[in-house]
């Protein structure tokens, strides 16, 4: 069983520590194409929230979310493999963060062709993200193991 659950975090952990792995090698001065892909959505994003909200998005650089983005899937995976409730939740900030931003299907008519591809990728993560918090919720109802005081040996004399 144990062992079973160990690969299931690897598994499940590879999808992110990969991803960060190949954006880390592409990041560049620039951010690579993560960045390029990153920009026109965060911008889309930060317009919406301005006028929906009425919340000032402060002025970030994109190639410093993407930097964030690296270290939230690549350390939160590591840990996460490890069965580390940090690690799960730096993937749960993570996707949280860039569900609504990367995946705008809402932006676009149901006809489009973006519109099913960008759905199907929301679904996705949507799934991923009700994973890390079956496992958070998981975690969190095992009580701790307890410690079994050893009970001293009487002497018989």
């Amino acid at each position: 069983m144990a062992f079973t659950s160990f690969l299931g975090r690897v598994l499940f952990a590879s999808i992110f520590i990969l991803s960060a792995y190949q954006e880390f090698n592409e990041f560049g001065v620039d951010g690579g194409p993560a960045a390029k892909a990153l920009k026109p959505k965060f911008g889309v994003f930060t317009s919406h929230v301005q006028s929906h909200a009425g919340i000032q998005v402060p002025e970030i650089e994109i190639k410093h979310l993407v930097s964030a983005a690296i270290f939230l899937k690549g350390i939160g995976g590591i840990l996460f493999i490890f069965g580390s409730s940090l690690g799960a939740y730096l993937l749960i900030i993570h996707q949280l963060i860039a569900i609504p931003i990367l995946y705008d299907f809402y932006n676009y008519d149901n006809e489009e062709k973006e519109f099913n591809q960008l759905f199907l990728k929301f679904t996705q993560n949507m799934a991923l993200y009700g994973a890390l918090l079956f496992f958070v919720g998981m975690k969190n109802s095992f009580p701790r193991r307890l410690h079994k005081k050893k009970v001293p040996k009487t002497k018989t004399g």
